[in-house]
Order: C-alpha cells, then sequence, then structure tokens
C-alpha cells in the first residue's frame, strides 16, 4: 500500500510503500499524483521502500506506466531502502526520465527529503 506522508508538500511528496503494491494500490494514488503534477507541472518524489516487499505484475506494469507518462512530471526522485536493487534502480531511473534520481540509505532519510525539496547542500 501506498500511503502520503504528513512532511509532504504541494509540490514535494513523501510516499511509503510497504508491502506487495498491487493495481488497486496503484489506482488509490495516481490521481493524487498526477493532481500535483498538473497544478505545479513538476513535483519531487520520496519513495520510502522500506518496508516494500514487491510488486503484482500489473503494478509493475503500473509503475513502468506511470514513469511514461509523466517523463517530466518530476524534478528530484529519492529512492530511500537498504537494498542494493534499491540503488540499482535510482541508476536505471536516470536513464529513463527526465528527473534526477538517487538512492539514500534508509538512515539518511532527512537527507533525502531536503535533497527531494532542493535545499542548499543537499
Amino acid at each position: 500500500m501506498f500511503e502520503i506522508m504528513p512532511e509532504s508538500t504541494e509540490a514535494n511528496v513523501s510516499l511509503r510503500a510497504t508491502g506487495r503494491l498491487t493495481h488497486a494500490d496503484y489506482q488509490a494514488i495516481l490521481p493524487e499524483l498526477e493532481r500535483r503534477i498538473s497544478a505545479h507541472g513538476r513535483i519531487g518524489l520520496l519513495a520510502d521502500m522500506t518496508g516494500f516487499e514487491g510488486w503484482t505484475l500489473r503494478a509493475a506494469w503500473d509503475d513502468f506506466a506511470l514513469g511514461l507518462r509523466h517523463l517530466a512530471g518530476f524534478n528530484r526522485i529519492a529512492l530511500v531502502g537498504d537494498r542494493r536493487w534499491e540503488d540499482l534502480c535510482a541508476s536505471i531511473g536516470n536513464h529513463l526520465i527526465r528527473a534526477e534520481v538517487r538512492f539514500f540509505h534508509s538512515a539518511d532519510k532527512p537527507a533525502a527529503w531536503a535533497w527531494v525539496c532542493g535545499s542548499p547542500g543537499a
């Protein structure tokens, strides 16, 4: 499931993904992300993946389709987690979408949020 975290602003979203994501999870979050992209042109996104356990096949497609549909809809994307494959996803993401994508270890989540929000020195 996805949860928009309280530190989120209109133009910067902190999102926590937990468990195994399904198509219904994407159907629930997409309208809100698309509303924010529409309102601001581009948004920042922090995706906390520390409780993430994977996708159903349809949800994996939804994630890919979101990236394709909004190639220019994100400024910065921070992937927060502790697994090597999450770091690899950030590296691949830098080549697939126009946003700058970085991986942060879970202990560095405050720095990840500062970076997403564009804080100096982040």
